[in-house]
């Protein structure tokens, strides 16, 4: 598959890129403003953090594309799950 293709296969399903990138980095700016307070994004550990990231394109797919679309709903999950996995086991080894 040629990567024009794939981008062609990706705009039908996503929306045009530029408008997706405009969605993400504005939920990604506030996420990482929250710094104002005693808690927030510099005090979230790097897979708390990447997943947000990628939970923030995810949403911004579903936003600027087909909402239906099960794969970006599921991919939500997975992520969110594998941050829940790493939290239960460290409460078990503490």
């Amino acid at each position: 598959m040629s990567v024009e293709s794939t981008l062609a296969e990706r705009g039908a399903r996503y929306g045009s890129f530029d408008k997706h990138a405009v969605i993400a980095q504005s939920i990604q700016t506030v996420m990482r403003g929250t710094d104002v307070i005693e808690t927030g994004w510099e005090y979230l550990a790097p897979d708390m953090q990447q997943a947000l990231t990628v939970i923030s394109d995810k949403i911004a797919r579903i936003l600027n594309g087909d909402p239906a679309y099960i794969d970006n709903w599921h991919d939500i999950q997975g992520y969110a799950r594998l941050v829940e996995a790493r939290l239960r086991a460290s409460e078990v080894s503490a």
